[in-house]
């Protein structure tokens, strides 16, 4: 098969793949809280916790796996000096011993890391968040495992399972969510039974174990057998210390941001930590499926104009990227905020879920709206200094982000300390990222030269003046249903259907007055390669 098919039809798998995986894991978001209840500090002290063990996995280690381990392992396979399945061993078995002691450490501190998180929970909220951490915790040692799994496969050429393990996680979860509403489950924090909670805890970390079970599964048919070595030592932990180290310092930043405004949330009301996060689902959703499909079709092709020296070919590829991705995130960003409200009404407003902390994520939707493009944008920029071998302008770009984003934040918080301050957090996402793709802009513009600017800015104004032109008919038709019909979940799903068709399809009809090919490229992509 010639190298451009296969390309896209790895491609499309991938694409296919994420997009099953996101949609699950929008469906176990949906599934948490009808069951434990949107607005609730059941759902805030779980929601804490969760977050827990993967923000110190990703502190730990996983800057680290997630840089340098697939290309040291295909360095390694084809070294023919080199046991390659030896040392993937015993990288494994590293991973084991050392991940094992960080969770030892983090049950222990469990009072103080959740203290730390979350300083604004009440005692009650505290104590919870301190039970789930503690059984939470062994994610840590499953996330690492599967990480070096899904590193080794990828180094085979095995792209399918990890791409697909994470959806036994989210099948896992919802299965947990909806055990707990068939016994009784309600959102009160007051009312949780220790088999609740227990079902809760077991459940959750029971899906990390099922992604892992899956790779493990996977990397056997892959003929890797994941044995332990007593002594790990050969793999050059150094030198692993020394590719990383870039990319450690821009996930230990992100993570910093995190903390802080975690904390900020928790200080914001009842539910506001559930209720920022949930938004931040919603907000990434859009981005993994139109950005991420765009990238991995395209990193490929830049890695290789880059190794050729062809700037002409990067910069092409670059310009055609962000105008595919802005000709429809442009609209969806519209959207999100034209019919926040709305769209997470018809989302969240079931079982225990508060109607009002349903219509305030719809509000944080709305301001993470305005971020949308920008930090699309910026991401796929920050591909091209990967492409050109590039980890250390990055992760210099990544803390500058980090700090305007933490430094926007805290001054929020000095203004407003009600629950619209994560309102306020989420609109502080968009200035940071607005930001820190002006940044990127003139630091690529300076490494590469000239960015098809005209291009890119012709394309951008005229998405901006159909997406203002479509997005007052989706308000208006939104209003006019939402007063015959009222607030109601039908209505609101009456209401969404309806206000997205007409300003979607306004958006496709001035999009073609207004010449804008980008739209008719991908359409036609999308009819020669379906997914």
């Amino acid at each position: 098969m010639p190298e451009q098919p296969r390309l896209v039809q790895a491609g499309r798998a991938m694409a296919v793949a994420t997009a099953v995986s996101r949609l699950t894991g929008f469906l176990r978001t949906l599934a948490l809280v009808a069951a434990l209840g949107l607005g609730t500090r059941l759902l805030d002290a779980y929601t804490a916790a969760n977050v827990t063990p993967n923000t110190i996995y990703e502190l730990v280690m996983g800057g680290a796996l997630a840089s340098v381990l697939v290309p040291l392992l295909v360095r390694t396979a084809a070294d023919e000096s080199v046991d390659g399945d030896l040392f993937a061993q015993r990288l494994l078995s590293l991973v084991v011993y050392g991940l094992s002691i960080v969770v030892i450490v983090t049950i222990v501190a469990a009072p103080f890391i959740v203290g730390l998180y979350v300083p604004g929970f009440s005692p009650a909220q505290r104590h919870l968040a301190v039970v789930f951490t503690r059984y939470f915790m062994p994610q840590i040692l499953f996330s690492g495992v599967s990480a070096t799994l899904s590193a080794v496969l990828n180094a085979r050429g095995r792209f399918a399972a990890p791409m697909w393990a994470p959806v036994a996680n989210n099948v896992v979860v919802i299965s947990t969510a909806v055990a707990f509403l068939l016994i009784g489950g309600t959102g009160r924090l007051e009312s949780l039974t220790q088999g609740q909670t227990l079902l809760l805890s077991i459940g959750t970390s029971a899906g990390v174990a099922a992604q892992m079970a899956v790779l493990l599964l996977s990397g056997r048919r892959a003929g890797f057998r994941p044995r332990l070595h007593a002594d790990p030592r050969g793999i050059g932990v150094r030198r692993i210390a020394a590719m990383s180290g870039w990319t450690i310092a821009s996930v230990t930043a992100a993570q910093a941001v995190f903390i802080v405004i975690t904390g900020l949330a928790s200080h914001a009301g009842q539910g506001a930590v559930a209720v920022y996060s949930n938004a931040g689902t919603l907000f990434q959703l859009p981005y993994a499926v139109i950005a991420v499909t765009v990238i991995t079709g395209v990193l490929p092709r830049l890695s290789r104009a880059a190794a050729d020296r062809d700037l002409g070919r990067v910069i092409a590829d670059l310009s055609q990227s962000l105008r595919l991705t802005g000709v429809v995130l442009v609209p969806v960003a519209a959207a999100l905020i034209t019919l926040g409200p709305r769209l997470t009404t018809v989302l969240f407003a079931h079982g225990n879920a508060s109607p009002a902390a349903a219509h305030l994520t719809g509000l944080v939707l709305a301001a993470y709206g305005l971020a949308l493009v920008p930090f699309a944008a910026y991401q796929i920029m920050l591909r091209v200094f990967y492409a050109l071998g590039d980890t250390r302008t990055p992760a210099l770009l990544s803390v500058v982000v980090s700090a305007v984003t933490a430094g926007t934040c805290l001054a929020a918080a000095r203004l407003d300390h009600g629950p619209h301050l994560v309102v306020a957090l989420a609109a502080c996402s968009a200035v940071a990222y607005t930001a820190g793709l002006l940044l990127t802009a003139y630091l690529l513009r300076r490494r590469i030269g000239r960015l098809d600017g005209h291009r890119l800015l012709n394309a951008h104004v005229r998405m901006l003046v159909a997406a203002a032109l479509a997005a007052p008919v989706a308000a208006g038709t939104a209003w006019a249903i939402g007063s015959a019909t009222g607030t109601a979940w039908t209505a609101s799903l009456l209401t969404v259907v309806a206000a997205a068709a007409a300003g979607g399809g306004l958006y496709a009809l001035i999009a073609r007055a207004l010449r804008i090919t980008e739209l008719r490229t991908l359409t036609a992509a999308l009819r020669l390669h379906p997914m």
